[in-house]
């Protein structure tokens, strides 16, 4: 594992920073290995559906904006005390400890909001980085769901539902 850089600066994203989170959520989309969104989706889908209006959005900047993540409660009335995020690292960006700089700073940001827990809903299980880099920030694996996730390569695959309290 590599070290976190004293260089990551995360902010909240503005309107000015579209054009660089289309940039980086892009390639992930299209991939479409670690995200169950439509492959084929636009910039303006695939944006409206990040900068949500329910979506606390932020960048993560090396220098240039490298990353994105959104924060927003994982269901609305009794479920609204429990955050979800949704991550994404450009791939050159990607090994440079950004992805759990960004955990960490959603977590203090959830928890500041007063939420009690966060839960991702879909983790990939065959996108073994990530979810080793979520055990290691605290989450658990609180169920698996066989064979939900069409991977284009791997045919169906597992995902998983990982939560860590705040």
């Amino acid at each position: 594992m590599k070290a976190q850089q004293a260089s990551i600066h995360i902010r909240p994203a503005t309107a000015s920073d579209d054009d660089a989170i289309w940039r980086v959520i892009e390639p992930v989309i299209r991939a479409g290995e670690t995200y169950p969104l439509p492959r084929d989706w636009s910039r303006t889908d695939a944006l409206a559906y990040w900068r949500s209006a329910a979506h606390e959005v932020f960048v993560a900047e090396d220098g240039e904006i490298v990353a994105t993540y959104y924060l927003r409660a994982n269901n609305p009335g009794g479920g609204g005390h429990v955050a979800n995020c949704g991550y994404m690292v450009a791939s050159g960006a990607q090994e440079r400890g950004i992805a759990r700089a960004m955990c960490a700073h959603s977590l203090a940001r959830a928890k500041a909001r007063g939420f009690r827990a966060m839960q991702f809903n879909f983790v990939i299980a065959s996108n073994e980085r990530a979810v080793r880099l979520w055990q290691s920030c605290g989450f658990e694996i609180a169920g698996r769901l066989p064979g939900v996730f069409a991977h284009p390569r791997l045919g169906f695959v597992d995902a998983l539902v990982m939560l860590r309290k705040l």
